[in-house]
């Protein structure tokens, strides 16, 4: 059972969500001898996959959609409405489907880590060795699951190992306990688990998958750069808190001081994206593991991506959501000098225009790593080139998929019943991330000269990876032109410049990874960006007339209003639902 099957389905099961061999599925009333006790902590990694399920860290319906990277796609509007809801902003309501899911899921793999840290604690580590270590682990999954759900929610209910479990005890703790003012004690709570981690978790782990001091320092930091942007009771960002900046700075410091040994770009962006490059790489700092044939009946395969292949047959059969925006692709257009078109990047327009488009622009090279054009290969195949047919509502979304958790269908790592689900593995943090963090921390701390090397190195990368972008004959899919910042040259790297910069950077780098909401978010521009965004796709499509993204309400989904009712008065809904 879930101890914590919070909220709404408390008496149902999560069984079916752990398919690990009988030794592994342990009561917890049950468990008495030392050598058991990794039977937990298996369950609560096992668990992270299903969490997919959700799109609760696999959030490209939460973080893609609903920023200006992505359009839903699918077969029309009427194609899971709750997302197009979602999208356009002005139809969300705290019954809006797809929004409850998330919510008990997470509780799910919140309840297997406390399950886990409760036996842990009271384990014999005289008998029981890698007892620190292993809370160390589930003190990082807790805070992992935390972290995301609190950037979907904002307000959440907070729950540890040390709360009984008890129906009525989990009813009683409210989202927004008595004398809360604002959201840092839940920030406080987060962080806490990380710096936990840090303290406990080994340099290297002998085990694939499992967390180690890296990742916990790359989540620690993660979150005190979220806590910096500190938000008033409308979500605006009112002060950006040096101190945390500078506690960020120093966590991801001891990260890239093991640059070139322990952590690195890969020579190629595309090697992110690869189910060969599982667990075979410095970039990857730490990536969920999704496994296929494993001996379960489904294997652990990634459910959370399954709507997103197109509709190609033979190929996919299903079911083309998730199309990258003509915002998005105009952004990676560069100018004469291969730099972003900071300013005028969207008036172009690729609709109806394809080869003109193609034929006059210059492109960063990350463009055609993230998105699928119809007549370019698919997935790096010079022999599969993707078609226009693939796609089944290009009058409402276009032709552009999102490529970067696609696989080639003929991949060892695809299961196809009639979705589409695939083994290769999510990569929750990558180095570039970490440098993207670093460059912000040191323009926001006004050491702005120093982020640009930093910046640069993340371009030249992606300059280095034209490689796998070639028809079969060899040449070239576009004209790629990407340079690097020279200041006094082609740039002056004042303090704004470099913001604007950095912003740019991490919407090219993470492009469609489903963190695009969430650092317009933490930067506190939705509302701008959103609305600016609507303005112009609505004359490209005439049913983004319905949206528009409102302050003071948007930044947050709302409350699940079954949850709503399962508190019995205890939750407090979020502003403007």
């Amino acid at each position: 059972m879930c101890a914590i099957a919070v909220l709404l389905f408390l008496t149902a099961s999560c069984s079916d969500f752990l398919d690990i061999t009988p030794k592994a599925v342990l009561a917890e009333n049950l468990i008495q001898e030392p050598e058991n006790l990794d039977g937990y902590v298996t369950a609560a990694y096992s668990f992270m996959p299903q969490q997919g399920y959700g799109n609760t860290h696999n959030p490209w319906a939460h973080g893609s959609i609903r920023s200006d990277d992505a359009y839903k796609g699918g077969g029309g509007l009427s194609d899971q409405i709750p997302w197009y809801e979602m999208e356009i902003f002005t139809a969300m309501t705290p019954n809006v489907g797809n929004n409850d899911g998330p919510w008990y899921l997470g509780y799910c793999g919140i309840s297997r880590c406390n399950t886990a840290l409760r036996q842990l604690n009271k384990a014999d580590p005289a008998v029981y060795p890698n007892r620190e270590i292993r809370i160390g682990e589930m003190r990082f999954l807790r805070g992992f699951i935390y972290f995301n759900m609190k950037l979907f929610w904002k307000y959440i209910p907070y729950i540890d190992e040390s709360v009984e479990v008890n129906a009525q005890v989990y009813e009683g703790v409210s989202n927004r306990p008595e004398g809360t003012v604002n959201d840092m004690a839940l920030w406080e709570n987060i962080l806490a688990d990380f710096t936990a981690a840090v303290e406990k978790l080994p340099d290297v782990q002998p085990d694939l998958g499992r967390v180690d001091q890296n990742a916990a320092k790359a989540m620690a930091a993660k979150t005190l750069l979220f806590m910096a942007y500190e938000q008033n009771d409308a979500h605006q960002v009112e002060n950006i808190n040096r101190q945390r900046l500078q506690q960020a700075l120093q966590y991801l410091d001891e990260i890239t001081a093991g640059e070139g040994n322990r952590v690195d770009l890969c020579s190629d962006f595309a090697e992110n994206f690869l189910p060969e490059f599982d667990n075979a790489t410095k970039e990857s700092i730490w990536e969920t593991q999704y496994s296929i044939n494993d001996g379960s009946t489904d294997g652990k395969v990634n459910w959370g991506d399954e709507l997103n292949s197109p509709w190609w047959p033979p190929y996919f059969n299903c079911c083309d959501f998730h199309k990258v925006s003509y915002n998005l692709a105009n952004a990676f257009r560069t100018d004469a000098g291969g730099l972003p078109l900071f300013d005028t990047f969207n008036d172009e327009e690729l609709s109806g225009n394809r080869d003109a488009y193609f034929g006059r622009n210059t492109f960063d090279p990350r463009f055609s790593h993230t998105v699928a054009v119809p007549g370019h290969p698919w997935k790096y195949r010079t022999t599969l080139l993707f078609d226009s047919t693939a796609s089944r509502a290009p009058f409402q979304y276009g032709y552009l998929n999102s490529m970067k958790e696609q696989v080639d269908p003929d991949c060892a790592c695809v299961r196809k019943p009639f979705y589409v689900q695939n083994s290769m593995n999510k990569r929750n943090i990558r180095y570039a991330e970490v440098l993207l963090w670093k460059a912000e921390c040191l323009i926001q701390l006004d050491r702005h000269a120093e982020a640009l090397p930093v910046i640069n190195k993340i371009r030249q990368r992606a300059a280095n990876s034209t490689g796998r972008l070639v028809f079969a004959d060899g040449k070239p899919l576009l004209n790629y032109h990407i340079g690097l910042y020279e200041d006094g040259v082609n740039c002056t790297w004042t303090r704004d410049f470099a913001w604007k910069a950095l912003q740019w950077e991490n919407r090219l780098e993470t492009a469609c990874e489903g963190r695009r909401f969430f650092d317009l978010q933490r930067w506190g521009i939705l509302e701008p960006t959103l609305n600016a965004y609507f303005a112009k796709e609505m004359r490209r499509f005439n049913w983004m007339e319905n949206a528009h993204f409102t302050t003071g309400r948007d930044e947050y989904k709302p409350i699940p209003q079954a949850q709503m009712n399962w508190s019995h008065g205890g939750y407090v809904q979020n502003p403007g639902y």
